[in-house]
């Protein structure tokens, strides 16, 4: 059976999440749906593979999921005939490509990419609301990049981790962590950008909320360094919510859409 990598962009804002469930809608359960208009076995409830199993709410540019199909498609067709049956939910496949039999969405992942957007003014937002965390006042752009180096490299994450992670270690390697300071209307955006083989379950938010907490002034920056010392989910900062976070792309040791 052919297989297929598709790059899936989604709002996740009517979603319990990427991963299907019994009662509550998802996004794999509907790119599994679109599917199975267009080949018997998603119809009978075969399932599809992703490189990550987004929260409820949390957004993607550059999600990764694998499918086997009956026949082969060209690439071009199948994502335009999965892209009307996707609708009218806001989920698009962005392209498909064939891939080798071994590959596999989530276990052939060499890398993933996190941003999380948030936005700082006192008027409420309207374009962006959902789509974003937004705060009152600016913060301190230096305090928090500073304060971010110390979680770049290899650690354990245990103080920025969930306790229902099903991880088997809290040891992480965080390869790089970088923040832009974005002029917007009557406002600044901070965008966080985060990239490493794998995250912990909750771990960019985790990370993102207590940097914000360094941004507002409440934590010094060295206060980072001993949150991640303590081995202790008690010192992490508040977990920020999901709606400024997106998975914007996964890395494969040989791309399968570069053609």
């Amino acid at each position: 059976m052919p297989r297929f990598a598709l790059k899936i962009e989604y709002d996740g804002r009517p979603f319990a999440g990427w991963q299907a469930q019994a009662d509550q809608p998802s996004v794999q359960q509907a790119v599994e749906t679109a599917l199975g208009r267009l080949d018997p076995a998603y119809a009978a409830g075969a399932r599809i593979a992703a490189a990550g199993r987004t929260d409820a709410g949390v957004h993607a540019s550059g999600q990764v999921a694998h499918a086997d199909l009956a026949r082969a498609w060209d690439p071009f067709r199948l994502a335009e005939a999965l892209n009307f049956h996707l609708k009218p939910a806001p989920v698009a496949v962005l392209a498909a490509a064939p891939v080798p039999a071994d590959f596999h969405a989530r276990f052939s992942a060499v890398e993933r990419r996190y941003l999380f957007r948030l936005v700082a003014r006192r008027a409420p937002l309207t374009h962006a609301r959902g789509q974003v965390w937004q705060v009152l006042n600016p913060l301190d752009t230096a305090a928090m990049r500073q304060a971010a180096a110390h979680l770049v490299g290899r650690h354990d994450f245990t103080t920025f981790r969930s306790s229902l992670c099903q991880a088997q270690s809290p040891v992480k390697s965080l390869d790089e962590i970088t923040i832009e300071d974005l002029p917007v209307p009557h406002g600044r955006e901070y965008r966080f950008s985060l990239r490493a083989r794998s995250f912990l379950h909750n771990q960019v938010r985790s990370i993102v909320g207590t940097l914000e907490r360094v941004g507002a002034g409440s934590w010094p920056p060295e206060r980072v360094a001993l949150a991640l010392a303590a081995r202790d989910r008690a010192a992490c900062g508040p977990v920020c919510p999901p709606q400024g976070l997106y998975l914007t792309g996964v890395g494969y040791p040989a791309d399968p859409f570069s053609a």
